[in-house]
């Protein structure tokens, strides 16, 4: 598969942030800053539309003005790029996110190794990150975990980890669905079950009495798939059950939180890093 790289001159790095969160709401899928001021956005090429781009520079066009330029670049030369930008990240001095390249810290309680390719979720990413931090918080030994959006897996993996004894990681991109297979394997946690899928297929697994309901679900997506996608999860989160939102800015949360308690999904707790948000929703 080709990707095309987007290259984008913002004036500082909140702008970036805001950036980014409208181009990963029209399939670009990662995402690098190579300076403060330029953002390099990956996308399938079959995917890539150059008309979306202007449509958001003309929408954002009062809080963010960007030049831009774009190639396409093959799979090789796009990964042997991310390879290089990759550094690992430690969250909240309890979980080490690192690639096979780089030497484990001492002193961490969660070493999770993730082969850096093209699936979100390396912890780099502010939302990941909230989420990784109130897993570490939260007590999820023997209980049943979705990670709905799985990127690379590693929030399935950590719950792993913890000890959750009924784990599924579920991702519409064969690529994210692939690396997860992969990272599940390289961290030793052959329980995690990975599907190609989306909301709907929960369905489908049902149907094959594969899943039934489930005490913790996470959700790092983006607004728009969280809310068409809200009603489901709660439909198979147990009564009590806890439900981890993020993927939004700040300023969507107040709708987030509108549509969680239409649900009888009760915000009990926020947290929030560079404008990005997370929300921890229980079941009641």
């Amino acid at each position: 598969m080709k990707y095309t790289e987007l290259t984008c001159i913002v004036a500082n790095e909140d702008e970036s942030e805001i950036l980014t969160a409208f181009l990963a709401d029209v399939d670009y899928e990662s995402f690098i800053n190579d300076e403060p001021m330029v953002l390099k956005a990956y996308i399938p090429s079959a995917l890539f539309n150059e008309e979306k781009v202007k449509a958001i520079r003309q929408q954002l066009s009062n809080t963010v003005v960007f030049s831009y330029s774009f190639t396409e670049c093959p799979d090789e030369n796009w990964n042997k790029k991310w390879e290089e930008s990759y550094q690992y990240v430690v969250v909240d001095n309890k979980c080490m996110i690192r690639a096979p390249f780089h030497e484990p810290l001492n002193n961490i309680d969660y070493d999770i190794v993730i082969q850096p390719k093209m699936s979100f979720g390396t912890a780099h990413h502010e939302t990941t990150s909230l989420i990784i931090s109130e897993l570490l918080k939260m007590d999820v030994a023997d209980k049943s975990v979705l990670d709905m959006g799985c990127g690379t897996g590693v929030l399935a993996i950590l719950a792993a980890m913890k000890g959750a004894t009924h784990v599924i990681a579920i991702d519409n991109d064969e690529w994210a669905f692939q690396n997860t297979l992969e990272n599940v394997e390289r961290n030793n946690v052959p329980f995690v079950k990975s599907f190609l899928g989306n909301a709907l297929t929960l369905h489908e697994l049902r149907q094959q009495s594969v899943i039934d309901k489930f005490d913790i679900i996470i959700a790092n997506i983006n607004r728009n798939i969280l809310l068409e996608d809200m009603s489901i999860y709660a439909d198979y989160l147990s009564d009590g059950g806890l439900l981890l939102l993020s993927g939004f800015y700040d300023f969507d949360a107040a709708i987030i939180k509108l549509k969680a308690e239409a649900l009888n999904l009760k915000p009990v707790s926020q947290s929030e890093k560079n404008c990005w948000t997370m929300c921890v929703c229980r079941k009641s």
